[in-house]
């Protein structure tokens, strides 16, 4: 979150969000995109937010990929609820706020505008999440494209010809960047990403040990390469996982990789992937392990936005 003043002298909190299909991810917090609602106040409260009358428990249940982050109000909720905690975080309750957000990189031109006003649906709201109520005007949303915002303040880095590839929970995207510059030609999304991963995994368990395990355990195999599980299990779950990342490879040779003319860049959770189960030149392929490196580079966008309309941070 960035504090500035507008050219109207007015104070605004810059809030950079990344609206993923596994994880909410502001420029400082990170928490799971599911959303569970009730007409009556559960028992349960440690993430209990309380809007519109309605409660609704942050992090709970698994969000399923939608093509359309505007198809049903959860967005909306899991927004409140990463604005809260950029708030908290500074000690406050009250704020003008101006969202910085994003959409998969071939989306951003057709669902652009949608996005805008599906998180501009109200002037101001009013809303309590953990016990603590909240007062939000919103001063505008800037929608930019996936994944170039993870490179956009590292940008001096991507000399000569280069592939990025973000992978997420539910999309993965590709662009070239070639001597610091985007090719907007050459930007691909497909329906790849981590959550694709588990699925898989969890159909290789099924058919070879006749199994249901739990997609936490899958997870952490997949974020950190092993868990406190049978040998026979894990090895199934690696070997899967390993599978599902030569598929990866294979689809960006299918967008023209190739690691002697070019370097690559992986930024997004599912880089893990690449990390734990993928076979690379490690000198020609950099990982960037920063979760929130996309909601940080929407914030800086947006504050770069603010300055050259006449604004300026505080």
């Amino acid at each position: 979150m960035r504090m500035m003043k507008n050219n109207n002298n007015e104070t605004v909190m810059v809030i950079g969000i990344d609206h993923g299909y596994g994880n909410m991810k502001t420029a400082t917090r990170c928490f799971p995109s599911g959303v569970a609602r009730y007409d009556k106040e559960p028992i349960f409260q440690n993430n209990l937010l309380v809007y519109n009358g309605m409660y609704y428990q942050i992090g709970e249940e698994h969000k399923e990929f939608c093509a359309e982050k505007t198809q049903d109000e959860d967005y909306y909720v899991l927004t409140l609820a990463a604005i809260a905690r950029e708030l908290d975080g500074k000690g406050m309750n009250r704020a003008t706020v101006h969202i910085a957000a994003g959409l998969p990189l071939t989306w951003v031109a057709t669902q652009k505008e949608d996005f805008q006003k599906y998180l501009l649906q109200n002037e101001c709201v009013d809303f309590t999440f953990r016990n603590k109520e909240y007062h939000v005007e919103f001063a505008g949303a800037d929608i930019y494209p996936q994944g170039f915002a993870a490179a956009f303040y590292r940008l001096q880095d991507f000399k000569g010809i280069n592939m990025l590839v973000d992978i997420g929970n539910g999309t993965m995207n590709i662009m070239y960047i070639n001597n610091s510059r985007p090719l907007e030609k050459k930007c691909f999304t497909e329906k790849y990403g981590t959550h694709q991963c588990v699925l898989a995994v969890r159909e290789s368990l099924l058919k070879e040990l006749g199994t249901v395990v739990d997609d936490l355990v899958i997870e952490q195999v997949i974020r950190i390469g092993t868990a406190d599980i049978g040998e026979k299990y894990l090895a199934v779950i690696r070997k899967a996982a390993g599978d599902y990342t030569k598929e990866i490879f294979h689809k960006l040779r299918d967008r023209e990789y190739n690691p002697e003319l070019m370097r690559l860049y992986v930024v997004g959770g599912g880089g893990c992937m690449i990390q734990n189960f993928g076979e690379y030149e490690k000198s020609r392929v950099t990982i960037v392990r920063d979760i929130c490196a996309t909601a940080k580079g929407y914030e800086a966008m947006t504050v770069r936005k603010i300055q050259r309309n006449g604004g300026m941070l505080v």
